[in-house]
């Protein structure tokens, strides 16, 4: 990681408002504000991974973990106008989730064509970053949404959930030249701490879902007077059947039980 300096003069905390910026905004050919933008001080970025920790930790579920890194990401990086966040799970469905509303259309494009920064930083686990997506050759299919979106700058950071997807947090910003070396390690640093806190909320997930299979499993052997292993096929089968993941079967038996046992 490339060792920066702390500037000389203060910068706002991204919690507090804006950074302030590092040099007078420049005009390029095409229009579009030049300025490099200046990350929190290392004091505010150890507040602002504290902040991330408890929002994410006092998530109710992992989707709106997601949603609160995808908010909190926007607002902590100046210049954001959208951050989205992308996970590609074995053989399921991609989830997506963003925050801001600018460049909603340039987001859908990109999922429609299976291309674009996030989804390439998803794929070569590598960080993917864009001077100026209106103008640059690797993506032109998203070069048109991205002007009318007002969008320049592109920062998308690999996104490892361990034991669970890869993905990718993909930050669009109103301006180009903006991807000072600070700002780089904030969103860096958000992500890869993103990534640990995910990780747990999945662990979390998967104890509660096996404490509950568990006790499922033990519901349809009362009933049935059958084996643990055949007790576990029945779960299964019937969670195929109704087109449900085993949880949800399971969560239901243990729901009916009770009601029948109140």
């Amino acid at each position: 990681m490339p060792r920066v300096s702390a500037p000389n003069r203060r910068i706002s905390s991204p919690l507090r408002g804006p950074a302030r910026l590092l040099r007078r905004p420049a005009r390029t050919r095409s229009g579009a504000r030049s300025v490099a933008l200046s990350g929190p001080h290392a004091v505010e970025l150890a507040g602002l991974l504290h902040e991330l920790s408890v929002r994410l930790l006092g998530a109710e579920s992992f989707a709106a973990a997601l949603e609160r890194l995808a908010a909190l990401a926007a607002g902590a990086v100046p210049g954001t106008v959208r951050c989205s966040v992308t996970l590609i799970g074995e053989g399921g469905p991609l989830t997506c989730t963003a925050h801001g509303a600018g460049g909603e259309r340039l987001d859908k494009l990109a999922y429609e064509l299976s291309t674009g920064p996030g989804l390439d930083a998803a794929r070569t686990r590598a960080l993917t970053t864009v001077e100026d997506l209106s103008t640059d050759e690797r993506w032109p299919q998203l070069a048109g949404p991205a002007r009318e979106a007002g969008i320049h700058a592109v920062v998308a950071i690999p996104l490892d959930v361990p034991r669970a997807e890869v993905g990718g947090v993909c930050l669009y910003l109103d301006r180009t030249g903006a991807l000072a070396p600070d700002l780089l390690i904030t969103a860096m640093a958000l992500v890869n701490h993103a990534e640990v806190l995910l990780g747990e909320l999945r662990r979390r997930d998967q104890t509660s879902t096996d404490a509950t299979v568990d006790r499922a499993v033990g519901v349809i052997i009362a009933q049935r007077g059958c084996g643990v292993r055949e007790a576990y096929d029945v779960l299964g089968e019937t969670a195929q059947r109704l087109g449900l993941d085993r949880r949800a079967v399971a969560e239901r038996l243990v729901a009916a039980a009770a009601a029948r046992n109140s």
